[in-house]
């Protein structure tokens, strides 16, 4: 796979983040983004492997579009300097917890597991699975493999509540945890990383890696069952 031509690719966008640029370069992007379409399907093949969640999923399931939807008024790029997708059953919008890869050039290049942007009823249950199995909560965001991994574990500077939230009180020994408005991990590689022949297994080895904290916060969503054969 052109991992090389994509970080390239990715590179020049970021200094011409325009569409006139990328009119004038759609067989690069097409190039590109079947670089990375290449990398997904083989990541999602050997990570299915071991995660019923990620079986029969397709690259077009699970890949972010490159266009900004959401783009806020002040933001004159209509690109992401990214390319990436977000593996979880239901695909890459799916109200549940999964993982998270993106190739981005300059050591930006990110692997991600938990959820990023939980909705309020997600939330609502992760903090009360916390709340119910803090033991079995705090073994896993330790657990050595996952650390391994993913060193500097579940992460607590995003947003977060400043009082605790609905039905928790002051003193709970987990309002650390509970007052999190996101749940995830995350680690970057450099582009060497990315270009090395192990990068796949790599990230593999990630998600098996961060797979049981996965499968905690998702065990919290009533539907969240077995897949039906």
């Amino acid at each position: 796979m052109e991992l090389n031509f994509l970080l390239h690719f990715l590179a020049e966008l970021a200094a011409n983040n325009n569409t006139v640029w990328m009119a004038a370069h759609r067989s690069e992007y097409q190039r590109a983004r079947a670089a990375c379409t290449e990398l997904v399907r083989e990541v999602l093949a050997q990570a299915a492997a071991n995660d019923p969640d990620l079986a029969n999923l397709t690259t077009s399931d699970v890949m972010f579009r490159l266009h900004k939807n959401d783009r806020a008024h002040r933001d004159p790029e209509p690109y992401k300097r990214r390319m990436g997708a977000g593996l979880k059953r239901g695909g890459r919008h799916a109200a549940r917890a999964g993982y998270f890869l993106a190739i981005q050039p300059d050591g930006r290049s990110w692997l991600g597991a938990g959820t990023f942007h939980p909705t309020p009823e997600l939330l609502v249950a992760i903090r009360q699975e916390i709340h119910y199995s803090s033991d079995e909560f705090h073994r896993l965001r330790q657990a050595p493999e996952l650390v391994r991994y993913f060193p500097m574990g579940l992460d607590r500077t995003g947003p977060q509540l400043t009082r605790p939230p609905r039905g928790y009180a002051a003193s709970d020994p987990d309002l650390a945890w509970l007052r999190l408005k996101t749940f995830g991990i995350g680690r970057f590689y450099t582009d060497a990383e990315v270009l090395a022949p192990g990068f796949v297994q790599q990230v593999v080895a990630g998600i098996a890696a961060a797979r049981p904290l996965v499968d905690f916060f998702n065990a919290a969503i009533p539907d969240a069952g077995p897949l039906q054969a």
